[in-house]
């Protein structure tokens, strides 16, 4: 495995582009066989960065989220590794994900919503979780904000995103 050992623990993101940046950053330390796990709620960025790490590794786009296709290939445009890009949100076990046959030696693969379904694919992976916050805009969860102007500030909300390598 290779590229995301020097991002390892947390750090804070605080708009989509930046999310983007460092996915292309990502994208251009990946190699074939390397398994990297998404895992937040929605609307926290999974794909965003997941469209970084496309451009990083130079594949034909677009990326968007496969939720009803389950797995897209991008082929590289550069003589790289593919990007299998996963959903696996609508999937019931890891044995469904193991069912898809994907190539993981030939390809780099990101698995959004596959916290707990990798196991067995690979012998290790890294695992990036993030979360939607508040820090930075004066609001507290707690407080109970709702409404327009509480959904468009959590949108521009930064996001805490940790890195850990598994097993």
């Amino acid at each position: 495995m290779s590229g995301l050992d020097d991002d390892l623990g947390e750090r804070e993101i605080t708009s989509a582009a930046d999310m983007e940046a460092w996915g292309r950053e990502i994208g251009a330390r990946l190699r074939a066989g390397d398994l990297v796990v998404l895992t937040g709620p929605l609307g926290a960025g999974k794909t965003t960065l997941t469209r970084g790490i496309g451009a990083g590794l130079g594949v034909r786009g677009p990326i968007q989220s496969p939720t009803f296709v389950i797995a897209r290939t991008h082929p590289s445009l550069v003589d790289g590794p593919p990007l299998v890009h996963v959903d696996a949100y609508r999937l019931g076990s890891p044995a469904e994900l193991g069912d898809l046959d994907l190539d993981l030696d030939a390809s780099v693969t990101i698995v959004e919503w596959g916290h707990g379904m990798v196991d067995g694919l690979r012998e290790s992976w890294w695992e990036i979780e993030l979360e939607r916050g508040w820090s930075g805009t004066g609001l507290d969860n707690a407080c109970g904000t709702s409404g327009p102007a509480a959904a468009d500030m959590e949108e521009a909300a930064p996001r805490l995103v940790t890195v850990t390598r598994r097993p």
